[in-house]
Order: C-alpha cells, then sequence, then structure tokens
C-alpha cells in the first residue's frame, strides 16, 4: 500500500488529476483518524475531524511540496491540521465573540503515559513550540509529527532521517521543555 500511495503521490505531482483522488481517497480514512484524535478534548464541538480534515486538504492542494512518500504526504497533512486548528481557535478565542480556549494533552507525544494529565491551552502550546522550533527544530518538528500527525516514531525517524533512539530522545526533550514551558 505505501508503495501505492508513493506512485499516486508522484503522478499527482506529475499532473495527474485522477491520481490526486485516489490518493485523498487513500487516505481520508487515515486523516480523520488523525483529526479525530486531535479533536479529542475539544468539548465545543464547533470542528468536526471531517471538516478539519477536508480544510486540511484545501491547503495541501495550494503547497508546493515534492511529497517523498506516505509518511511524508501526512507529515505535511499534520502540519496543515495545526495551521487549521490555530486558525479556528483564534477565530473562536476572539474577543468579541466571547469565545473560550480548547484545552489538549501532551501525554501522547511520548511513550510514557502522562500521569498527571497536564492540560494545556492550544494557544499557548502553539506559541510554546514556535519557541522551540527556534531553540530546537527537529525536536518541535518531531512533537508536531506526533501530536499533529499521529505518526509513530519510526515512521517520525524515516521522515526526519535519523534512528528512532534519536527520535525518543528528541520527544523526551521536546515534551520536558514543553512542560516547563506552559507549566
Amino acid at each position: 500500500m505505501s508503495t501505492q500511495i508513493t506512485q499516486l503521490l508522484h503522478r499527482w505531482q506529475g499532473g495527474d488529476a485522477q491520481a490526486r483522488e485516489q490518493l485523498f481517497e487513500a487516505l481520508y480514512a487515515d486523516l480523520v483518524t488523525v483529526a479525530r484524535y486531535r479533536l479529542f478534548n475539544d468539548t465545543s464541538g464547533t470542528l468536526q475531524p471531517a471538516a478539519l480534515v477536508n480544510e486540511s486538504l484545501l491547503r495541501l492542494l495550494g503547497a508546493d511540496v515534492d511529497y517523498k512518500d506516505r509518511a511524508h504526504f501526512i507529515a505535511v497533512a499534520a502540519l496543515k491540521m495545526r495551521s487549521v486548528l490555530i486558525d479556528h481557535l483564534r477565530a473562536r478565542s476572539a474577543d468579541k465573540r466571547g469565545g473560550h480556549m480548547a484545552q489538549l494533552t501532551l501525554s501522547h507525544a511520548s511513550e510514557v503515559a502522562d500521569d498527571d494529565g497536564d492540560a494545556y491551552d492550544v494557544m499557548a502550546l502553539h506559541q510554546a513550540l514556535n519557541q522551540l522550533a527556534e531553540l530546537e527544530p527537529r525536536a518541535a518538528s518531531m512533537i508536531e509529527l506526533t501530536y499533529f500527525g499521529g505518526m509513530s516514531r519510526d515512521e517520525i525517524a524515516m521522515v526526519m532521517g535519523v534512528s528512532t533512539p534519536t527520535v525518543d530522545r528528541d520527544l523526551r526533550f521536546a515534551r520536558a521543555w514543553l512542560n516547563r514551558q506552559l507549566a
């Protein structure tokens, strides 16, 4: 399946619109699962997983990216989902609308469960991730791929071109750094 996805990606990049449709159809369920997981703590229910995926795919259509394989495509889609979530939260939390910030956890950013159940404001997390990206871009990318992309450690290692133990170290560092920043 992964080889077929890669072939569809390359055909789409070559201008084949039918390959794009087949690609989106093949990956849509995976993307909805990732979106559902991301929206699990959003109790307002104003953004549905399908809407998050659809908006992310629209943004992907405008992106000029040379996708290498399925994992790379999912990684870019994860970043687009983050962007959609942040834009949605900014609009919803605007003072004139009287909105409230959504809460989420970082427990999935590490294989070790988050025993204290810390929940963080999405906007604060966004700002902290931007700060982390200035300090340690690779670690910030790994958090994004884990949280927003729902990628496994092995997939992240493949996309980032590093070993799985390196992914583990970077995720531990990034999670600890974010916990300290958001405390």
